[in-house]
């Protein structure tokens, strides 16, 4: 389907390593114009001396695409709001970001330090928020004036955030945050034409290099664990086509997209009574829904 986003043109955060370069790589194969941003820091948002985005730029002007590279950080507000006057100023339009940049600092709650969990909420929550808020006040400014945007919000969110995981506490926070600020995003965002979803790609990346399972090949040509997986998914979504969908969050495991479904209320399980609800009757009531005897212990961590 090359070409299906000729004439596009998309911001990238992230863009230089990993997920993110696979993800501009595939979008400069279907004619997009594409913005590799990314400052260059390494997994724990120490500053290196890489240059990253300007390789990536260089790829995709080999494959014949178009490419510009920046290195703003995620977490500069205003810094993100002038990405954006650049983008559209010099291309004369922008179509859609893909919010990739992310960093890792992993520990248990009780031992994390403030200022890790400052930098990952950082880059990763205020970093999606501050690319979004400006693209879409440009996208919203356009429908104002008469314009159809069609833009486009690809998030990026993770397990970790969907369903918790040991020593991921403010890693796992901040990507449950990204997966609500999506719905919100499309909530608000479908009155100017503009939608709003999210990845959760399974990959080896450095940011899952300790994990068990990363690395597993297979031994018909291609790797399920291969961070461009997902890069066909982020393409289509970014397309004209995926007008119709917005708002959800999708699970990318090797070949396979899996629809994932937010919290829920479950059949069945509902502790009430016909007045008002006494603290006396909260455990009886409580024990019935979850099934655990008196005595017992109901942990759903990780389920």
């Amino acid at each position: 389907m090359a070409g299906m986003l000729d004439g596009r043109v998309v911001i990238v955060t992230g863009g230089g390593r990993g997920i993110g370069r696979a993800h501009c790589l595939e979008l400069a194969r279907h004619r997009a114009t594409v913005v590799v941003n990314d400052v260059g820091a390494g997994l724990r948002g120490e500053t290196v001396r890489e240059s990253p985005a300007e390789e990536v730029a260089r790829e995709v002007e080999r494959l014949g695409g178009t490419a510009m590279a920046d290195s703003t950080s995620v977490t500069d507000w205003a810094g993100m709001g002038r990405l954006v006057e650049r983008v559209t100023g010099e291309f004369g339009r922008l179509d859609g970001v893909v919010n990739n940049a992310g960093i890792l600092r992993d520990g248990m709650v009780a031992t994390l330090r403030e200022e890790d969990v400052d930098h990952v909420l950082a880059v990763h929550l205020k970093g999606t928020f501050a690319l979004s808020h400006h693209a879409c006040a440009y996208w919203r400014a356009e429908a104002k004036a008469g314009r159809t945007s069609g833009g486009r919000i690809v998030n990026t969110t993770s397990g970790a955030g969907l369903a918790g995981n040991v020593g991921q506490s403010v890693y796992g926070a901040a990507k449950a945050g990204i997966a609500n600020l999506t719905m919100v995003t499309a909530m608000e965002a479908a009155r100017y034409g503009v939608t709003a979803n999210a990845i959760s790609p399974i990959a080896y990346t450095r940011m899952t290099a300790g994990n068990a399972m990363a690395g597993h090949k297979e031994t018909d040509g291609w790797d399920p664990m291969d961070p461009a997986n997902s890069s066909p998914v982020v393409a289509w979504l970014v397309s004209q086509e995926s007008g119709w969908l917005t708002g959800a969050v999708l699970r990318v495991d090797g070949g396979a997209v899996y629809r994932m479904q937010p919290w829920s209320v479950l059949d069945g399980h509902c502790a009430a009574g016909g007045e008002r609800l006494a603290a006396e009757e909260i455990d009886a009531g409580l024990r019935r829904v979850f099934g655990v005897a008196p005595g017992g212990l109901a942990s759903l961590a990780g389920r």
